[in-house]
């Protein structure tokens, strides 16, 4: 192949190469991110949540809880820590595994020995984590089986606390593409307002 060749091929694939770098590698990039903080602003910074001027979590993303005065959210399978954004991952265990038995059958003791007024059946969320195992939220079913505990170890009405699930329980989007949902963080939040005025 004569240099002549080697020239005709060589400079449009560079400037080709520099073009697209610029264009998907720089100016879309910087589009879509702008756009996003534009028409999303919450979205794209994370879906915190402010406490008095202070972000204290995601919307997106559980915390532990397990004092007895706040509700509980799913287990969360993550490594190193409960709720690690940077290993989200679920247990991976088969449902044939006798670990996820085990740790299955763990988990219904302790809810069952901190929730004994509760139904013996303990809704399936409060003890599988999630695929991600970052889930934020719990049915609707969860909150109310643990209502109960909230209410005693708070001192308050069942009534003043089936309203808090139900003012932090959120819709499906399109109305039909799954299950209404509690927020845990949200309505530990709200539970903790509530109490901190009396």
């Amino acid at each position: 192949m004569t240099n002549a060749i080697r020239h005709r091929y060589l400079r449009p694939s560079l400037v080709l190469l520099v073009l697209f770098t610029l264009v998907t590698g720089v100016a879309y990039p910087l589009l879509t991110t702008g756009l996003s903080a534009l028409v999303f602003r919450s979205q794209a910074q994370g879906s915190l949540i402010f406490e008095a001027g202070k972000p204290v979590g995601s919307a997106l993303i559980g915390q532990s809880f397990s004092r007895p005065d706040y509700f509980w959210g799913r287990p969360s399978a993550t490594s190193d820590s409960a709720y690690n954004a940077m290993a989200s991952s679920g247990s991976n265990l088969a449902v044939s595994n006798p670990a996820l038995d085990k740790a299955v059958a763990e988990r219904v003791a302790a809810l069952r020995a901190a929730n004994p007024q509760s139904a013996p059946q303990v809704p399936v969320d409060l003890v599988t984590s999630s695929a991600s195992g970052l889930d934020p939220h719990i049915s609707v079913e969860a909150a109310n089986w643990q209502a109960q505990r909230v209410a005693a170890a708070r001192k308050l009405t069942l009534d003043q606390v089936n309203k808090l699930i139900g003012e932090n329980t959120s819709a499906p989007v399109l109305g039909f593409t799954g299950q209404p949902v509690v927020n845990v963080l949200q309505l530990n939040l709200a539970l903790y307002a509530l109490t901190s005025q009396k």
